[in-house]
């Protein structure tokens, strides 16, 4: 009868020893695959990524030009309050945080651009709403002293042509600071100054164009947009050597000489790169004139399995482009699945084995009562 007992508590512990360590391997699977899917995924992904390599002017003092690094990404399309499920706004919302919080610290760009649908309700949204909106997009898309961030207006933003209306543009003119025109020079310096004044700085244009209110059809928004690009128009002209000295271009700032980057398409300021959103997809195309333009994915895993951004590398005579894939989604689920599964193997292997020794010891007490 002792030696019964003696097997029984010795069963019962190893049974208790088991329980224990099958919880130990269930919390560091879960916490390991929470952390590789989470954080881990990202860095292993775009730390893949580099800047592409672009062709430098030396100046007369043997300094080489500056090359400013770009990030460009597109719609976002941060969920509203109407078709945003909780649970959609927290995994999407996450992976852009992540995906762009990584992006920042790993590449260290000097600009970033977002090209136009920023929100995906702000063409309907209230106040409150979009206040909300607001701040959780400054959470995800938080920057440091060292980087700007430059936004694009799109048709998710204020709405479509005949949606949109002044009091939508004024408050997301509010928030982002808008600029139809935006010159770089260097590091930490936010223009450029007048290059007819020794000596003339290597220097960047871009210009942003709200393409909602390019339909041409005469609209007060419409011919207010349009009257601002043709004033941008005439001042690169004028800039560029084939129009100096004429009458029309006597007095104002001066502003770089190079051919600027479009954001968005607009044929008359003669751009040498066109960079657009809206489509979600990648493609580019070739204008006539021989400027290309080139639309970026969605940073959303809403909108593609395999969002993505533009690395840009620029100088005055030239760019280069490369594209840096985030983690597809489809990878963070098989993840997420294979370890479901192996946990299921694990614990049925583990109640299968309970069961035996639990078996075996109630046998071993049958076999003692009998005798």
């Amino acid at each position: 009868m002792a030696v019964v007992r003696w097997e029984l508590r010795r069963q019962n512990f190893y049974l208790l020893k088991r329980k224990s360590s099958l919880l130990l391997k269930f919390t560091v699977v879960v916490f390991s695959v929470l952390l590789f899917c989470e954080f881990l995924i990202y860095y292993l992904v775009i730390f893949q990524c580099h800047w592409p390599k672009v062709k430098r002017l030396a100046h007369d003092h043997g300094e080489q030009e500056p090359v400013l690094k770009a990030m460009f990404l597109a719609d976002t399309h941060l969920l509203g309050e109407i078709r945003g499920h909780w649970l959609d706004r927290l995994r999407r919302e996450w992976q852009m945080e992540r995906a762009f919080q990584t992006a920042l610290w790993l590449l260290q760009p000097e600009v970033v651009f977002i090209l136009g649908d920023i929100f995906d309700e702000g063409k309907w949204s209230s106040a409150k709403a979009w206040e909300d909106d607001v701040q959780r997009f400054q959470k995800m898309f938080r920057l440091t002293s060292t980087v700007q961030l430059k936004v694009v207006v799109g048709n998710h933003d204020i709405g479509f042509h005949y949606q949109m209306s002044k009091y939508r543009i004024k408050r997301f003119e509010k928030v982002f600071n808008s600029e139809r025109l935006f010159s770089w020079k260097g590091v930490n310096s936010h223009r450029c100054p007048r290059l007819d004044l020794p000596p003339a700085p290597v220097c960047l244009s871009f210009v942003m164009v709200n393409s909602v209110a390019m339909e041409g059809d005469g609209c007060s928004i419409c011919s207010e947009a349009e009257a601002e690009l043709l004033e941008i128009s005439h001042k690169l002209n004028c800039s560029r050597k084939q129009v100096q000295g004429s009458s029309h271009c006597e007095g104002g700032q001066r502003l770089p000489s190079s051919a600027p980057v479009l954001l968005q398409l607009l044929w008359w300021l003669q751009p040498r790169l066109v960079l657009s959103g809206h489509t979600h997809s990648a493609c580019e195309v070739l204008h006539p004139g021989g400027a290309p333009e080139v639309s970026i994915p969605s940073f959303s895993w809403r909108n593609r399995n395999n969002p993505s951004f533009i690395m840009g590398s620029l100088t005055s005579t030239d760019y280069a482009l490369s594209k840096c894939y985030l983690p597809f989604e489809c990878t963070v689920l098989t993840t997420y699945c294979a370890a479901a599964g192996f946990l299921v193997i694990l614990i049925l292997a583990h109640f299968e084995f309970s069961a035996s020794s639990f078996l075996f010891g109630w046998k071993q007490r049958r076999m003692h009562m009998t005798r």
